[in-house]
């Protein structure tokens, strides 16, 4: 292998590397910013339905065509669209947002008290 064909993959692998760390980023600070939990339950449920379809899918025309690559190209592009769907914050996970309680509220109503029901322990007489 020549030097200049050694250097020049080098400063692309890091690009991609960088680009890739921010693409990242971005959308797990989406991601983290306004999805509401029952649109995080929502999206781990069409994760799991869609990534296991595509297996079940990928696998049967695999083994019908006798084709490894064939098996892994629809596997991952399952997996392609599957990170299209549930990655990016969709306003249907945001159906059900929190309202929180504003902090000058909070100070009127103090936190209740947890009451003890339980049984009572007798004073024993020494």
């Amino acid at each position: 292998m020549s030097q200049e064909g050694r250097f020049c993959k080098i400063p692309l692998i890091r690009l991609l590397g960088a680009v890739t760390t921010e693409l990242i980023s971005s959308f797990t600070s989406t991601l983290e910013s306004t999805m509401d939990w029952q649109g995080q339950k929502l999206a781990e449920h069409l994760m799991q339905l869609m990534l296991v379809s595509f297996a079940v899918v990928a696998f049967i025309v695999g083994y019908v065509l006798g084709s490894f690559q064939t098996m892994l190209l629809i596997y991952a592009a399952g997996v392609v669209l599957t990170s299209l769907i549930i990655i990016p914050n969709w306003p249907f996970f945001n159906r059900h947002p929190l309202n929180w309680l504003d902090s000058s509220e909070a100070e009127k109503h103090p936190k209740p008290q947890a009451a003890n029901s339980g049984p009572k322990k007798k004073a024993s007489k020494k």
